[in-house]
């Protein structure tokens, strides 16, 4: 069972009045401590409903959004992801950048060992967007170089 000192700072899990912002809040993203850092595992988060705006025409776009990572000290608290992730419904962003940004953001605030973020969009005018970012530590730049390989391959078999 996870201490108190271990809960310091997660302060929107339970509790009832939390805002959902609907502008882009990285702030609101939460840690907490792995109580695991010497294993190497894999963390996986699907959200299924991410929604943001097109920059230019400020139409919705609607994609599925991966997030993995491989913890390093310091873990997300997965409800402060999803109101982060409920912050971009109102922000006008390209699908790329939308993708680049979640990466960016928590490996700011994690500092994991390696972290990926895939972003499934709906189509639009016809077409569908797939972009993949990632992040290694020197320890893990093989496993980025193969999984960013992996993706090319994916997306020439499709």
């Amino acid at each position: 069972m996870r201490t108190e000192n271990e809960l310091q700072g997660v302060t929107l899990l339970g509790n009832q009045h939390v805002q959902y912002s609907d502008q882009y809040n990285p702030s609101v993203l939460e840690t907490f401590p792995n109580k695991h850092p010497e294993n190497e595992y894999l963390v996986t988060f699907n959200c299924p409903e991410f929604t943001t705006l097109c920059p230019k025409t400020g139409q919705p776009d609607f994609g599925h959004i991966y997030i993995s990572y491989i913890p390093r000290e310091r873990m997300v608290e997965s409800k402060s992801l999803k109101l982060y992730l409920f912050s971009f419904r109102n922000h006008g962003d390209f699908h790329e950048d939308c993708v680049n940004i979640i990466m960016k953001d928590l490996v700011r605030l994690m500092d994991p060992k390696y972290l990926e973020v895939t972003g499934y969009f709906m189509p639009r005018g016809g077409i569908s967007i797939y972009p993949f970012a990632n992040y290694a530590d020197e320890e893990h730049e093989e496993l980025k170089k193969q999984r960013l390989f992996e993706q090319l391959k994916c997306a020439n078999a499709r």
